[in-house]
């Protein structure tokens, strides 16, 4: 058989994609989108604690801060996933029963406030000093200065790095399939795996692919022209014409000098 011909047949056979679409479009990106979202703004709830944490000159703040950023960076998103979807089931079966989906959206958080912790730390400390010195002079509090000048700055110098970490959570959002979600609650790739696993042909985990794909390209364009455009600033206003010198014997106003 020719190899060129099985392998477009095993990943690109429109009839299986065509069977696949309808329940890609209906169940499969919204979950995905919900997972990802979901994730990143608690993750960035949690990230900005760790933030403020990770600075603060109390070390029982600063070392728990430290130690969980370097348990979640270093350990895979697989296994905090199964750390957290298996070791908290029994919770999750008194607070909400047999759902996984709120486990899968809590371990994705987690794994993103360690970046975003990191993110939004390094974000804060770019702010020049200069800033908390004066907002202190003018009688805010270190919180209030905190929250109202130096927080703000330092949030939207990362911004870019921000949406990096969404484009990251919306391609592991994948992995929470290891939870074993309800029919209801799969996202993109596994409605691919199942589809590839009851067919034999792998063309439903490639538009899987090719969703994601979709997703995460546009964002990575946004990530740049974002970063260009905080780099360059706003283009300023051109220059208003300087008004022309008034002719000798003639006063501004057009008159006649006495």
């Amino acid at each position: 058989m020719d190899p060129l011909r099985t392998l477009w047949e095993t990943f690109f056979d429109g009839d299986s994609m065509r069977e696949a679409l309808p329940e890609m479009l209906t169940v499969g990106l919204p979950n995905t989108l919900i997972l990802a979202t979901s994730a990143a703004l608690l993750g960035s709830v949690l990230g900005m604690l760790l933030a403020v944490a990770g600075i603060s000159r109390t070390r029982w703040l600063r070392w728990p801060a430290r130690v969980y950023t370097d348990v979640f960076r270093g350990l895979p998103a697989a296994a905090t996933i199964l750390l957290i979807g298996v070791g908290l089931a029994p919770l999750g079966m008194r607070v909400w029963g047999p759902n996984p989906y709120p486990l899968g959206v809590l371990a994705l958080s987690l794994i993103a406030a360690a970046y975003l912790g990191e993110i939004f730390r390094a974000g804060i400390l770019s702010v020049e000093a200069a800033q908390l010195e004066g907002a202190r002079a003018l009688g805010f509090s270190w919180g209030e200065a905190m929250r109202l000048v130096v927080i703000p700055q330092g949030v939207r110098r990362v911004l870019p790095a921000w949406v990096n970490q969404l484009i990251a959570l919306i391609k592991d959002s994948s992995l929470v399939y290891f939870l074993g979600l309800l029919a209801s609650q799969r996202e993109l790739f596994r409605i691919g795996q199942d589809y590839a696993a009851n067919t034999g042909n792998q063309s439903a985990l490639l538009l899987a692919g090719l969703f994601y794909l979709v997703l995460t390209v546009p964002l990575t364009h946004a990530v740049n022209w974002l970063d260009r455009r905080l780099r360059q600033g706003r283009p300023s206003a051109p220059p208003e014409p300087e008004p022309e010198p008034a002719p000798a014997g003639v006063t501004p106003t057009g008159g006649n000098p006495r």
